[in-house]
């Protein structure tokens, strides 16, 4: 037994090392070197500052902006995707009309590049673009969508459109691993739809939305390349998010900005899935 085990674990270190040396090289080391830099005054003979790059940081008025952006935007996107996917998963789920057609528009923005994607929503948004014309129809005042606070619903919907389909696809596939006889059993007890809901399906669906709610909140802190490309550098304030801001940082060779805030976002993405991962233990074990 002692010699399988051992067998079969080497077999699948050596499987995992391409991938190791990969995420090492990659991300792992560049990672610690960004933090290393982030306590040092410059990246070429430079001197240990402790935290002076941070206070810096924390005192800088784009920054605070950046980060408060970047955390009003999850705030809001995140459980808009979550309700708003899993009903998406529930209807997909029934034999409706065209479910397989469906299927595939909800799919289609995961495999179409952003770049070409962003001119149709420019086009969309823009000051002359085909939703003011539609709401000039309609007898409405035109919006300057991205020079405005309204920048930031557009940066919603692009964000929404973009990454519904995926977490679509894993609630199907959840909702699909549920037993119909539980449902069935239900019915005959007298339960309705919402009871149903709360008492069979999210109890079911407690991993898969688990996992939905931490890939959507890592994505929200990701969301520049629809901002950049839409707005370029330094868009409207409402959706100057962190990304700018390292962007820009780095644009100056800035570096130890640039690490520092890196270094923060992180942290904040760790403690937020440490504490989803918190609840989820305890939801379980009150399940149990």
């Amino acid at each position: 037994m002692k010699k399988w085990v051992r067998k079969d674990a080497s077999a699948a270190l050596m499987f995992l090392a391409p991938s190791g040396v990969g995420f090492a090289l990659f991300y792992l080391i560049p990672f610690a070197m960004g933090v290393f830099y982030s306590f040092m005054d410059s990246t070429v003979d430079g001197h240990f500052v402790g935290l002076a790059n941070y206070r810096e940081l924390l005192a800088s008025d784009s920054f605070r902006k950046a980060a408060s952006n970047t955390f009003y935007f999850s705030a809001i996107s995140v459980p808009l995707m979550l309700v708003l996917s899993l009903g998406f998963a529930m209807l997909l789920n029934k034999n409706i009309y065209l479910r397989k057609w469906l299927r595939t528009a909800y799919v289609l923005p995961l495999v179409v590049p952003v770049a070409s994607i962003i001119l149709i929503w420019q086009i969309l948004f823009d000051w002359n673009g085909s939703l003011n014309a539609w709401l000039g129809y309609f007898g409405y005042e035109r919006v300057d969508w991205m020079k405005t606070d309204a920048a930031q619903n557009v940066v919603i919907v692009v964000y929404l459109w973009k990454n519904i389909g995926y977490n679509v696809i894993l609630f199907l596939a959840g909702l699909q691993q549920i037993p119909k006889d539980y449902y069935e059993t239900a019915q005959i007890e007298g339960a309705g739809r919402f009871r149903q809901f709360g008492s069979i399906t999210l109890v079911y669906l407690t991993s898969t939305m688990f996992f939905v709610v931490i890939m959507s909140i890592i994505n929200s802190f990701k969301v520049f390349r629809e901002t950049y490309l839409i707005a370029g550098d330094y868009p409207q304030d409402s959706i100057y998010m962190m990304q700018h801001y390292m962007n820009n940082m780095f644009m100056s060779l800035d570096i130890q900005k640039l690490t520092a805030a890196a270094t923060l976002m992180v942290g904040c993405i760790l403690l937020i899935v440490m504490g989803l991962f918190a609840l989820e233990r305890r939801h379980r074990q009150f399940m149990e």
